[in-house]
């Protein structure tokens, strides 16, 4: 299994990047999102990958972090959900995006990626919310590992030193939403009352820090008059 590449970026194509590490090219599909976070020719990226195997197909798919490659798992475990719409829905959403979505139920936003109809996006939220909090809780710890793939793709790879800059730089979001969720679940709160709690602060406040997070958390759960 490949789980990350780190090399010199060929060029970019319309769904896909070449990436040449250490001679060998690798063509990597990629959302817009990522695709428009990688730098340019001749300079370094780092990408973690997932690779799709078909009797007659194998292709990598790749992205800035691992929190946002566990998303991309658990959407095709979706029936109906292929590489191509997981793909769609994270290059709209973003990871943030769709643990947001899903746990508050937005499916409308899930349905503006392009190929997804209202139908498929229900079952995404329905089939998902569940499943959201888990996928939330590890956003703390992933976004400490994709810390380190800014470092790595300083690598001698015949080019200039140039780390993929948006894609890690949404790391600590996810980290402040898990630190969160994990407050508001030892205050005895459960995992999906949390989640959509957290989800909806991150939303109103994207930038915000943890503590941040858990007071607006705190006032959304707190009982209505």
């Amino acid at each position: 299994m490949i789980g990350k590449l780190t090399g010199r970026v060929d060029y970019k194509a319309a769904d896909h990047v070449l990436l040449d590490v250490g001679g060998v090219g690798y063509t990597v599909h990629c959302s817009d999102r990522t695709l428009a976070s990688l730098p340019g020719p001749g300079q370094a990226a780092a990408l973690y990958t997932e690779l799709l195997v078909r009797e007659d197909l194998l292709q990598l798919f790749g992205f800035p972090t691992p929190y946002e490659r566990e998303w991309h798992r658990l959407l095709i475990s979706v029936q109906g959900v292929g590489s191509k719409a997981s793909m769609a829905i994270l290059g709209t959403l973003g990871p943030e995006g769709v643990a947001r979505a899903i746990a508050i139920g937005d499916w409308a936003a899930v349905k503006a990626a392009q190929g997804v109809g209202p139908k498929l996006a229900q079952r995404v939220v329905n089939e998902l919310k569940d499943k959201a909090p888990g996928v939330m809780a590890l956003g703390g710890t992933m976004g400490q590992a994709a810390g380190t793939l800014a470092a790595d793709a300083l690598i001698d790879t015949g080019a200039a030193p140039v780390a993929p800059a948006p894609g890690p730089a949404r790391a600590p979001s996810g980290a402040a939403q898990a630190d969160a969720l994990s407050a508001l679940t030892n205050l005895g709160y459960g995992p999906s009352d949390a989640a959509r709690a957290v989800a909806e602060a991150s939303g109103s406040d994207p930038e915000a820090e943890a503590t941040a997070l858990i007071r607006a958390a705190l006032r959304l759960l707190a009982p209505k008059d």
